[in-house]
């Protein structure tokens, strides 16, 4: 008998096969249960704008009681996210395809300023306007 967590993976690999994935987001490779890739795609006005990222999940047989390891691929040292859906916001009623979407308006939401504060040419002639008994 399979378990709880391929039971569910098949479930949502089912779905995304048969419905797809949002805009923006393909998945890439699903052999198995274990590991799964995606890629997104940034929308919107963003700083982000037009940039494809490529994400991947590794679930351990908890899945769905316990959230999916979810990394960026060559981003930072260790490509590590920090969202609470991953950790203490995590529900078993979440998807795949829902983390997917989370980080990619996440990334949405990094909004272009046009209000861009510049350094002072001298900092320390700054501080002593601003403070003269320094």
């Amino acid at each position: 008998m399979a378990s709880i967590s391929a039971r569910r993976l098949a479930k949502e690999l089912k779905e995304i096969q048969t419905e797809g994935c949002p805009v923006g987001i393909n998945l890439v490779k699903a052999d198995d249960f274990a590991t799964w890739w995606f890629t997104i795609e940034v929308m919107g006005e963003s700083l982000y704008q037009g940039e494809v990222y490529t994400l991947q999940f590794r679930f351990e047989p908890e899945y769905p009681i316990s959230s999916p390891a979810v990394q960026f691929v060559h981003v930072y040292s260790n490509g590590h996210i920090c969202a609470s859906i991953l950790g203490n916001e995590w529900s078993p009623v979440l998807s795949v395809v829902a983390v997917c979407v989370t980080l990619q308006s996440m990334l949405a939401s990094c909004k272009i300023t046009t209000d861009i504060r510049h350094a002072p040419e001298n900092p320390k002639k700054m501080i002593r306007k601003n403070f003269p008994q320094i």
